[in-house]
């Protein structure tokens, strides 16, 4: 086809960020999630190459979709000093995870592309320019959103027949095994279907996604990114599944959602060998699972007081119980605690605060009345620096071509 074809026109594709609202830490448990994505988006313009390569330049020169590394294309300090966008290369014709690819985008890329071909799905190669407006490190899942992005694109150039849900599978995939994180798949999840939705992972074979209809007229969402880093935090974050796994292991099951929450209460005693705060944040994931159910039927029934009620309900128990709002390795760091009580004292009685995300550093979440908005944001941008606070709306679609 010649270069006025369509082979050689140029697509848009876009893929959001998401903000975690209940369900902190109940996906990898195959529980619930009440997810939404944001209007914070990353995009790319993108036509087929004609060959086996995927070539990424990144507009901003500074990418957003690893996770929150600030790493830049194509992976070295020396391309990225050059004026021009560097780019990034990755051949689709080796798709085994590289050593050299941990924790990078190219590893993202691939991962995707390998999920892909696994399921007999086409793959090929294109050019794109990427640009991102999901902040870095801020707790928005720019790494799933690029996931998410990445494999609309091969759907959308390929003709992959492949479903919203699959696509998150594909991100996940990517991001556990060629990333190197471990992760559930709410992130991906509610990237990939956009709108706010309750997520049911109890069969993950059969996710079930349920849109919730929500009003808060009058309200803000934000998301205050505390400027805590992540490094060195991965035995905080592995210890969360593995001690709620140990208390599952007990009764012969592999997830929490495997056992009756009245079996488990009824076994506390005999449990403590495991440890009490594995107890602990197996107490959060069922309170935390239900909370779920809680919050979406306050939402639609616009009870808005109860809704709020049962977000700090569930920031609660991540503090007490769930215990990822600080590193006991570092224990003088703790900015995530700071912002949840600097929010509580400027927002008791007129909105509602909690942990975001996975916890021990970065990010809590605030519903708050518009008109405290500049208070909020000035109260916070003192303490944790300018541009801190990132005010949202949800965006009603998800991964797509534009």
């Amino acid at each position: 086809m010649n270069a006025s074809g369509t082979e050689n026109m140029i697509r848009y594709f876009s893929a959001p960020g998401r903000v975690e609202i209940g369900g902190n830490h109940t996906d990898h448990q195959h529980g619930r999630v009440l997810a939404a994505a944001v209007g914070l988006e990353i995009t790319a313009a993108v036509k087929k190459s004609g060959s086996d390569i995927v070539r990424f330049s990144n507009k901003g020169g500074l990418f957003s979709g690893a996770g929150g590394t600030g790493e830049r294309f194509p992976f070295s300090a020396t391309a990225a000093k050059k004026s021009r966008p560097p780019v990034a290369e990755i051949d689709l014709r080796v798709l085994d995870a590289l050593p050299g690819e941990k924790g990078t985008s190219a590893g993202l890329i691939r991962g995707v592309a390998a999920w892909f071909v696994k399921h007999g799905y086409a793959i090929g190669g294109f050019d794109a320019e990427i640009s991102s407006t999901v902040p870095v490190g801020a707790g928005l899942s720019s790494s799933a959103a690029f996931e998410v992005l990445i494999g609309n694109i091969f759907k959308g150039l390929y003709g992959a027949d492949i479903s919203c849900i699959e696509l998150a599978k594909a991100g996940q995939f990517s991001e556990n095994v060629y990333f190197g994180k471990p992760c559930g798949l709410m992130d991906q999840a509610a990237s990939s279907f956009g709108g706010l939705n309750i997520i049911d992972f109890e069969d993950p074979d059969n996710t079930v996604v349920t849109p919730v209809k929500a009003e808060l007229p009058g309200y803000s969402l934000c998301v205050v990114d505390t400027g805590g880093s992540h490094a060195d935090l991965t035995p905080d974050y592995a210890a969360i599944p593995g001690e709620m796994k140990a208390v599952a292991a007990y009764f012969n099951k592999e997830y929490l959602s495997e056992l009756p929450a009245d079996e488990f209460y009824a076994s506390i005693k005999r449990l403590r060998h495991l440890g009490d705060r594995a107890i602990m944040r197996a107490i959060h994931f069922y309170g935390e699972n239900e909370r779920v159910l809680k919050q979406a039927a306050a939402l639609e029934r616009g009870d808005t007081e109860a809704f709020f009620d049962l977000v700090i309900e569930s920031g609660r128990s991540s503090l007490a119980y769930l215990q990822n709002v600080f590193s006991t390795t570092a224990p003088q760091e703790q900015g995530v605690t700071l912002a949840l009580a600097l929010s509580e004292k400027i927002l008791t009685g007129k909105g509602a605060w909690r942990v975001h995300g996975g916890g021990f550093a970065g990010t809590i979440l605030a519903f708050l009345p518009d008109a405290l908005k500049e208070t909020y944001n000035n109260q916070m941008c003192k303490v944790f620096g300018k541009n801190c606070c990132h005010f949202l709306n949800i965006r009603r679609k998800g991964g797509s071509e534009l």
